[in-house]
């Protein structure tokens, strides 16, 4: 069985920040914390969970209509990306690493859908992490605190 690969692309905020849903990868902060205790499927669990989260907000703003493009722009900018999750990740994660470095998402295999496409793009990413973070955060409240009040 393949080693479960950590989502950390590198910008922590629950260890340096103190945040309960890390802004880097999405994961709780008793996740990041328990990463290496954890067995495959539990880490799967974790991924499946934020693959879930952030195709949802993706997939309403942006169109990925080149996997291969993408592919190679992730390559080239030296973007970590999981091949087992959906390639809105894999955008996603190059919208956090490099965004300033976009000039045109078309390259990369990617159009914003008419909604969006007035905004700049790192107007576009602060929207996509703004809504990510409120949506992780609503999912921790209802799923894991109640969870946490009754064992106490």
């Amino acid at each position: 069985m393949q080693a479960v690969k950590t989502p950390c692309i590198g910008i922590c905020s629950t260890t340096s920040l103190g945040d309960k849903v890390c802004r880097g990868c999405k994961r709780y902060s008793f996740e990041v914390i328990a990463w290496n205790g954890y067995s495959a499927d539990e880490k799967s669990a974790v991924l499946s969970r934020i693959e879930k989260l952030v195709c949802q907000i993706l997939e309403h703003k942006l169109r990925i209509f080149s996997v291969p493009n993408l592919k190679l722009g992730l390559e080239q900018h030296s973007v970590p990306f999981d091949p087992t999750l959906s390639p809105y990740c894999w955008l996603h994660n190059l919208l956090r690493k490099r965004h300033q470095q976009i000039s045109s998402l078309q390259d990369y295999g990617v159009y914003v859908l008419d909604e969006y496409a007035g905004l700049t793009l790192p107007a576009l990413c602060q929207l996509i992490e703004e809504e990510l973070r409120e949506l992780c955060e609503a999912h921790f409240q209802r799923y894991y605190l109640p969870a946490a009040s009754q064992s106490a």
